[in-house]
């Protein structure tokens, strides 16, 4: 099995991708057709299980050269436009200093992605990540780093003050064909995250709500809001993030980081 570096500060493995596979081909790649009703488990909620890609091709679009304009991104601006977050001046000024240390992956530390990061990943984060449903919980995987989360999804309160972590103290319920996951207990330490157009910072006050739905068989819909009183004048709403499911079902590849190349 070949494996290839990507060099820089941090270092990270991952496995190479299939030469036969259209990611690493000349031919065009299209845009995903929905592929079907979705599908729903034994109680009648949607399904969101499958290994899924931000984008709408369902393959890594980083690599091949003929991908069509709209098969690449996760949303439409024009349609969905998506404000900056409205930092806090202390915020703001924080990203200022950090400058081009946010496009760095992961950190020199090799930090985790963290809440919502994991969702909301830096471009050009390719990564897929794969959500496993059973009854009562919802199992994120990302390749990305190897991180993971495990959130209770039937209904369940919060802990009651739960020590800050990356993921944060997460719990969800069904609003209709909805699933809304509410995170509470983020670290203030972990890593702020960037879009195409913006970056941002958080606090240890944050509050996380997503939103997840499976409108059809090959998309997945993910929202977020963000509130975070210290860090931000108001509480940011992401687009609705189109994300689609891998077009061969291959497994999540090994990636780790290395830490800090020297």
């Amino acid at each position: 099995m070949a494996f290839f570096l990507l060099m820089g500060s941090p270092g990270f493995t991952q496995q190479a991708s299939n030469p036969d596979h259209p990611r690493a081909g000349a031919e065009n790649v299209h845009k995903l057709p929905p592929g079907g009703p979705t599908p729903r488990t034994a109680d009648g909620h949607p399904d969101l299980s499958g290994v899924w890609f931000p984008n709408s091709a369902g393959i890594d679009t980083e690599v091949p050269e003929h991908v069509d304009p709209d098969a690449r991104r996760e949303f439409d601006p024009k349609s969905t436009p998506e404000e900056s977050p409205s930092l806090q001046p202390w915020a703001a000024a924080k990203v200022e200093a950090m400058g081009d240390a946010l496009r760095v992956p992961a950190g020199p530390n090799c930090e985790p992605e963290g809440v919502p990061g994991m969702f909301l990943m830096a471009p050009p984060h390719p990564d897929p990540t794969q959500l496993v449903q059973t009854p009562g919980l919802l199992v994120q995987l990302q390749e990305f780093n190897n991180n993971f989360r495990v959130i209770p999804i039937d209904g369940r309160p919060h802990q009651k003050n739960p020590d800050p972590t990356y993921n944060g103290d997460a719990v969800g319920h069904w609003e209709g064909d909805t699933l809304v996951i509410d995170v509470i207990g983020l670290d203030g330490k972990s890593r702020a995250f960037m879009g195409r157009q913006w970056k941002f910072v958080h606090s240890d006050q944050e509050h996380v709500i997503e939103h997840l739905s499976r409108p059809s068989m090959n998309y997945l819909v993910y929202q977020v809001t963000i509130e975070d009183p210290k860090a931000l004048t108001k509480p940011w709403n992401s687009a609705p993030r189109h994300w689609s499911l891998s077009r061969d079902h291959e497994p999540l590849q090994e990636f780790y980081c290395e830490g800090s190349a020297k």
